[in-house]
């Protein structure tokens, strides 16, 4: 089997003219991943479905061909690269430029729900500690005492702020006492607890509050206000369950410094000023208190001048923002609220 172009040249099969969109594909191809996998990036996914078929199906391509190809798009290319196993290699181009999800789902890979690769433990990291204390609340103190000494810290503090008072430091003198376990009764413990994150991921999938959740992240302050009053008018339950999960960019107030400075190191200037523009003090100090001192003047010089664009751009710009800050806790690399804190929606 030819593993170069020159034995490909050599084989001299017989071709047929490559389609525009098997061009793209050789050209990405020849690249490799470092550099394909960042113009990936500017790719609409339906595209990029088309380069994965194209990619199983593309034919051997000549060292002449390929340099035709080249110049048809006015890219110089000094070295080639062979295209054998083409779904393979553009399979290791999209891991280098898109995330695991986005490449299993351009693939068509058929995953396991999330949770059915977890243990017990890693769901109830997890879960929402309002919702794991409103189970625990109802188990022995005991029990409540060994889930919370078998979560990390960044977790246990999390579920000890949901505690009421008088129950936090029983539930931490427990844990600091608590003796080896029965593996019988760690098993049982672990059994309750699967069937209960069982059933609240069962209603999630069936269109629970993440959703509703998820969609009103979309909307801006004063329609997410207007909705979760009227909400509040028909279930006062479930906005008191929905409310707590809602993040708009006012809530970066109420975000820990460590966390505010994760999100906003890799966001540009030009997106920071367009959120800021026409926010609160707090918001804006928020922000601000959270870049470099250069990239700060810059900004505070532009929101002092005539900043271009309108309300959809600022809308666009907030958005833009808090997506990122949903996705960074999603994946556990920041928090979004200190503990006790109450969402800007709530305010």
């Amino acid at each position: 089997m030819p593993t170069t172009f020159s034995e490909y040249s050599a084989a001299s099969m017989p071709s047929r003219p490559l389609s525009r969109a098997e061009k793209a594909t050789a050209i990405l191809l020849a690249m490799g991943k470092p550099v394909a996998g960042k113009l990936l990036k500017f790719f609409e996914q339906s595209e990029l479905q088309t380069i994965i078929a194209r990619a199983q199906s593309l034919r051997s391509v000549a060292p002449d061909e390929l340099e035709k190809i080249v110049a048809e798009f006015e890219e110089l290319f000094t070295e080639g690269a062979g295209l054998m196993d083409n779904a393979k290699a553009m399979e290791g181009i999209l891991e280098e430029g898109l995330t695991p999800d986005e490449v299993d789902g351009l693939l068509g890979r058929r995953i396991a729900p999330p949770t059915q690769q977890m243990s017990v433990w890693e769901r109830v990291e997890r879960a929402d500690p309002d919702v794991l204390w409103s189970f625990l609340s109802k188990e022995s103190p005991q029990m409540a005492a060994f889930v919370f000494s078998r979560l990390p810290s960044a977790v246990a503090s999390r579920l000890v702020m949901q505690m009421p008072a008088e129950r936090r430091a029983d539930t931490v003198h427990r844990a600091l006492n608590m003796k080896r376990v029965n593996p019988r009764v760690a098993a049982i413990i672990e059994q309750r607890l699967g069937e209960f994150l069982s059933e609240r991921e069962s209603e999630s999938a069936a269109g629970g509050s993440d959703k509703v959740v998820e969609v009103m992240n979309e909307l801006a302050k004063p329609q997410v206000e207007e909705l979760l009053g009227q909400l509040e008018t028909v279930s006062p339950a479930d906005a008191a369950r929905v409310r707590p999960k809602i993040f708009l960019f006012d809530d970066i107030v109420a975000m820990p410094l460590k966390s505010r400075v994760t999100l906003f190191n890799d966001l540009s200037s030009e997106v920071i000023t367009m959120a800021l523009k026409g926010a609160d003090d707090a918001v804006k100090e928020a922000a601000l208190s959270s870049i470099g001192a250069r990239q700060r003047r810059m900004i505070e010089s532009e929101l002092g001048g005539e900043t271009p664009g309108g309300a959809r751009d600022v809308a666009v710009a907030r958005r833009s923002i808090t997506q990122e800050a949903i996705r960074l806790a999603a994946t556990g690399t920041i928090t979004l609220r200190e503990a006790g804190a109450a969402p800007a929606a709530a305010a």
